[in-house]
């Protein structure tokens, strides 16, 4: 031991001799070689810093020692830092740090402060400051907390066993890196029979046999500690799980007998009355059907689903017939197609019910054996019966029948109906005026006096008039040929054809001839219902005749065959070297006045001026008052002239009206009658001159050839020549 202590001795007097030299070493004296790098002592000594959270002795709870090398008796120490003064507070002299409050690690787990030491008489530092931390260790004070109070949760019904319904949570404030102290375990303490619990917070059904219609809703209390067993009020939470629906339960009828009163008059399609079904499933799972399973009665009524109310609507879907069938009676069935048969609850015994359907008795209207009636007649005759309509009455009563033909569909009055329903046509009918008739018939229910009960029907009824060949072909179009004075022989007039106002047939054919041959026109039948008129001879004479009129024969070959006379008139023009026409006499039939009513107007007014002429003018002007200029003209004598008395205009009105009442061949309805009668009553003489000769008078018309071609025609009439006539 003494040779021990000696050689410590020894050792600490060789250091300290290796210190002194370096405290105080000169700055003047040379500079020794420079010594190797190496590692600088620490300044700062510390025991480990940390503390326990709420710690139940008396405060202040010891932290620690912070310390230096400097030992200087002028050293103090100090903290810096947010929790510095507050929290913890050092002993200046000995270094000891003390925390003045309790601590929780859930709040703060760490503090981070600053160590100094200072000089107490300068507070200069005597080391660098140096930062540190000081650690709060967890303590086992906290249970776990679940993020909510109240879970809300669903889950399809009747769902498989381990069909998982929510995740709950719970967290442990305390540091979970300490074994244990933030571990949670689960457990249900109510619900524990149907549902149950992992470690991972995961709830799932432990029974198949959850139905929605049963019970709806589950409450769940679920509680969450830590491995140690901690727990409080907060430990727990309750979780209420919904039953979702599904579609397991088929419809029963709420009566296994369905009775209805119905009347045989009610619409094809209209309600006659609903089944009722009761469907524990949610409204949006119920897809009830209904159909008829037993009876012979599926095309006399559907039963239609009202999606609304999913009730039965039972609609007849043919007329009903009291006198027929009183009574319906059948099964029917309900079902469910969208209905999940692994999740069937339960099998219904009321799926079926018997539905019993009386028809009462309607007095109805009379029934027509036909929807409507088609008759046909040949035009031009009476035929002792078009046809006949036959009505009944449909009720027990058989009641009979009275027909009539609305007036409103034979305003003509063409047609009668007898008391059974015959009908008769009164006229002769023509195709070509009307070729159909519709009728309207009304069949009435007679009483025992022969009076209607105010039931009646109508039916249409279609006459179609059949047509007989009874017109003559004439020609398809008016028409208006011309031809040059100077037409060479075969030039082409005109290319005629021919219509027939009966029914045509594909195969008509059309003969076409002239009626005379002495004309300068020839004409050619084309054999296909056309013919072309041509210039005979050539070279025509207009002194002569300006306008020819040509009589066409047109043949048909109906049975029997039928010939009309139309007439061409074809017009001699001039025409210049092109043969293109210069003038033709045609413009005045043009202007919408024939040639006799032109020439009878100019003569009237030529004779009033004639006689003004020779009056003088103060005699034309001078006419006595109240006499008008018609009046003033000299009338030339009326011979054989009979006056009768007075009203025979009116006499004749009236015999003229007898004679169309009693015209059965005219038409029935309203129409004008225009009589050609002047009456002997009338003090008027007749305007025209074309009666006159004009060739007495002294005026002298030759100034006519000076107006113009226009007058041309009036010219040639009045000259003093003889009159040329027309020639056909």
């Amino acid at each position: 031991m003494q040779v021990l202590t000696v050689l410590l001795a020894s050792a600490g007097v060789c250091l300290g001799l290796l210190v002194a030299p370096a405290e105080g070493t000169d700055l003047a004296q040379p500079a020794a070689q420079p010594a190797a790098p190496r590692r600088q002592k620490r300044d700062w000594i510390w025991n480990q810093m940390h503390i326990d959270e709420e710690k139940n002795t008396s405060l202040p709870h010891y932290v620690g020692k912070i310390k230096s090398s400097v030992n200087r008796k002028n050293a103090k120490y100090l903290l810096r830092g947010e929790s510095a003064g507050k929290v913890f507070r050092v002993n200046e002299d000995s270094g000891d740090v003390y925390a003045f409050e309790r601590l929780d690690r859930e709040k703060i787990p760490e503090y981070h402060l600053t160590a100094l030491v200072v000089d107490k008489d300068t507070n200069n530092d005597l080391e660098s400051p140096s930062s540190f931390t000081i650690k709060v260790h967890d303590v086992n004070d906290n249970w776990p907390v679940f993020t909510h109070r109240l879970f809300n949760a669903s889950v399809p019904e009747m769902s498989a066993v381990g069909t998982s319904v929510i995740r709950v949570t719970a967290v442990d404030a305390d540091d979970p890196t300490v074994a244990d102290h933030a571990s949670v375990m689960y457990q249900i303490l109510k619900g524990e029979e149907y549902f149950a619990i992992d470690g991972s917070g995961l709830i799932f059904t432990t029974t198949k046999n959850l139905d929605r219609e049963t019970q709806a809703k589950y409450e769940i209390v679920v509680e969450a500690r830590d491995a140690q067993g901690l727990r409080g009020d907060s430990g727990t939470a309750t979780v209420l799980v919904t039953l979702q629906d599904v579609n397991d339960n088929f419809p029963i009828f709420t009566q296994t007998k369905y009775t209805f009163a119905v009347p045989e008059d009610i619409r094809v399609g209209s309600s006659l009355g609903s089944l009722f079904v009761e469907d524990p499933d949610e409204p949006q799972n119920r897809m009830t059907k209904y159909s008829i399973v037993q009876g012979e009665y599926r095309d006399t009524f559907t039963i239609e689903t009202d999606p609304n109310h999913n009730e039965g609507i039972i609609k007849p879907m043919k007329p009903l017939d009291y006198e027929y069938i009183q009574q319906y009676i059948f099964t029917i069935e309900a079902t469910d197609p969208t209905i999940n048969l692994h999740h069937l609850s339960s099998a219904s015994t009321r799926k079926t019910a018997r539905v019993i359907i009386n028809v009462t008795d309607v007095d109805e209207p009379p029934s027509f054996q036909q929807p409507f009636y088609h008759f046909q007649l040949w035009e031009n005759q009476k035929k002792p019966l078009i046809g006949s309509v036959r009505a009944k009455d449909p009720d027990a009563a058989r009641r009979s029948i009275g027909y009539s033909i609305r007036t409103t569909s034979d305003k003509g009055q063409f047609f009668r109906i007898t008391k059974q329903g015959d009908i008769y046509n009164e006229k002769e009918l023509d195709r070509e005026v009307y070729p159909w008739y519709n009728l309207t018939v009304e069949a009435k229910e007679l009483d025992s006096s022969g009076y209607s009960t105010g039931k009646e029907s109508i039916v249409q009824v279609h006459i179609e008039i059949m047509d007989e060949n009874d017109n003559a072909p004439e020609f398809a179009q008016p028409y208006e040929p011309r031809v040059c004075e100077n037409a060479a022989q075969g030039k082409l007039v005109v290319q005629i054809s021919a219509i027939d106002k009966d029914v045509t047939p594909r195969d008509v054919k059309f003969k076409f001839s002239l009626s005379t041959e002495d004309s300068n026109f020839t004409l050619t039948d084309n054999h296909d219902n056309t013919a072309n008129i041509t210039v005979k001879y050539g070279q025509f004479d207009r002194e002569r005749a300006k306008v020819h009129y040509l009589p066409v024969l047109i043949s048909d070959n109906g049975r029997p065959s039928l010939t009309g006379t139309s007439t061409l008139v074809v017009t001699v023009c001039k025409c210049n070297e092109h043969g293109e026409f210069t003038y033709c006499e045609e413009m005045a039939a043009q202007a919408g006045v024939s040639i006799q009513a032109l020439v009878a107007i100019f003569l009237c007014i030529l004779t009033i001026t004639g006689q003004c002429l020779r009056w003088g003018r103060e005699r034309c002007n001078s006419r006595p008052e109240g006499q008008s200029l018609g009046d003033a003209v000299q009338k030339p004598p009326r011979h054989g002239a009979v006056h009768g008395g007075p009203g025979e205009m009116a006499a004749m009105i009236e015999v003229k009206k007898d004679e169309a009442d009693h015209d059965g061949a005219g038409p029935p309805y309203d129409t004008l009658h225009i009589y050609g009668y002047e009456g002997s009553e009338s003090i008027a003489e007749s305007l025209s001159s074309l009666g006159t000769d004009s060739s007495d008078s002294d005026v002298d018309y030759d100034f006519l050839n000076d107006w113009g071609p226009r007058f041309k025609m009036l010219a040639e009439l009045y000259r003093s020549d003889p009159q040329v006539e027309l020639v056909y």
